[in-house]
């Protein structure tokens, strides 16, 4: 081990933008999350927050009037966000041009909003519904 300090070029700091003309390090690259292989970390998925697993809680109040089941249970909600100022909660419905659609989606934003005092915006997917997306497909009274 030498006592020599490291020359400046070398001790730079990775937030900082080299100066112009300075040499790259050969082999340098940004630091990022490291994984096994030297690949790149795709985007993971994390755990629901705590303000989530609440939405989605208070969703289970929503009823659709024609199942009597809630939106939760007929497993509607695919996706629930809490972006700054803005909670977004996309669904599915039961049926295409369901005449319950705007009050199920008013019902929603209400739940939302008991919970996270912001803006709630509903967006409605395209996908079709099956009951192979409910937790508990039993619940419809039949097997399916």
């Amino acid at each position: 081990m030498s006592d020599d300090p490291k020359p400046a070029s070398l001790d730079m700091d990775p937030g900082r933008a080299a100066a112009p003309g300075a040499a790259a390090t050969p082999g340098a690259t940004a630091p990022g999350p490291a994984v096994p292989g030297g690949a790149s970390a795709p985007a993971a998925t994390s755990a629901p927050s705590q303000q989530e697993m609440a939405i989605r809680s208070a969703l289970e109040t929503v009823m659709d009037p024609e199942i009597n089941l809630s939106v939760i249970d007929l497993g509607l909600v695919r996706e629930v966000q809490i972006q700054p100022g803005k909670t977004l909660v996309r669904m599915l419905l039961t049926t295409p041009f369901c005449p319950y659609a705007p009050q199920l989606m008013e019902d929603v934003k209400q739940a939302a909003r008991s919970v996270v005092d912001q803006e709630c915006e509903v967006e409605i997917l395209p996908d079709p519904w099956s009951p192979d997306m409910m937790p508990d497909p039993g619940l419809l009274g039949y097997s399916y």
